[in-house]
């Protein structure tokens, strides 16, 4: 296992416990008592968690600098995000236009838009562009029609820049089915990338419906950049393991709170 994706996988456990101990993250990684107190001191450097006497605690509200590749993102909260995905694409109407962001959760409602007759999708993800693609060249009757926006990509498989501003400005969807990094009350919808958050921008101001799909671990996080507040929100799409206080936030906040069963996955 790579050190971004250990990482990520502590990160994750401290998010969803509060708390790791050190004895613990060795035995479940496998690797040494050393190996696992390096990786803690860089999450500690970056924001992430805060490091305490043969452990670490999370910090309430964390500001994460640190990007995780796509790959590593990707079996984090499977169960939850699975959930969450399924919820998502029930709000998808046949023969819309969808935009659809970069990151894992949105990944994985893109895999439940393949069966939606006459779709148009817009992303800028190099992952969905490729998952629906294929559906395409299978020739199967009502596969999406896919158009990929350029710019450069980001550790997490996005495509962001001036490039893909410009393209995305030109784009009028019916709605934007958003990833991200962390969500707050107070920080809103956050991203450790300053160009993808730029970019998250402009696809939200070319849609006419915003969808926000984050699991119960996204909250609570926060990334260097905002690019939305919680009452630009049309639908929050999250799982049934999200907070009390989160919950009480959000049906205050945004159009709709949508949580989804994750006791079915």
């Amino acid at each position: 296992m790579l050190a971004l994706q250990r990482r990520a996988l502590i990160l994750d456990l401290v998010r969803r416990d509060g708390a790791v101990r050190v004895a613990h993250l060795v035995e479940q990684l496998g690797v040494s008592d050393m190996t696992v107190r390096r990786d803690l001191e860089a999450l500690a450097r970056s924001g992430c968690l805060e490091k305490v006497h043969g452990g670490a605690v999370a910090t309430p509200e964390a500001t994460t600098g640190e990007e995780p590749g796509f790959e590593a993102k990707t079996g984090l909260e499977s169960t939850a995000k699975a959930a969450v995905a399924a919820a998502a694409a029930g709000l998808v109407k046949p023969g819309s236009v969808v935009a659809v962001s970069g990151g894992t959760t949105a990944f994985a409602v893109a895999a439940g838009l393949r069966d939606i007759p006459g779709l148009t999708v817009v992303t800028n993800s190099l992952p969905v562009a490729d998952l629906l693609r294929g559906r395409a060249e299978e020739r199967e009757a009502g596969a999406p029609t896919v158009l990929l926006t350029g710019g450069s990509p980001t550790r997490s498989a996005s495509l962001v820049g001036p490039l893909a501003d410009q393209a995305i400005r030109s784009l009028r969807v019916d709605l934007l089915i958003m990833g991200a990094h962390g969500v707050s009350e107070h920080a809103g919808v956050t991203s450790p990338n300053l160009a993808e958050a730029q970019t998250n921008r402009a696809l939200i101001d070319s849609a006419g419906q915003l969808a926000v799909v984050a699991d119960h671990s996204k909250w609570g996080v926060v990334g260097l950049s905002r690019f939305a507040v919680l009452s630009e929100i049309d639908y929050f799409v999250s799982d049934d393991a999200l907070g009390e206080d989160a919950r009480s936030v959000l049906s205050r906040e945004v159009g709709r709170l949508v949580l989804a069963d994750t006791t079915g996955t």
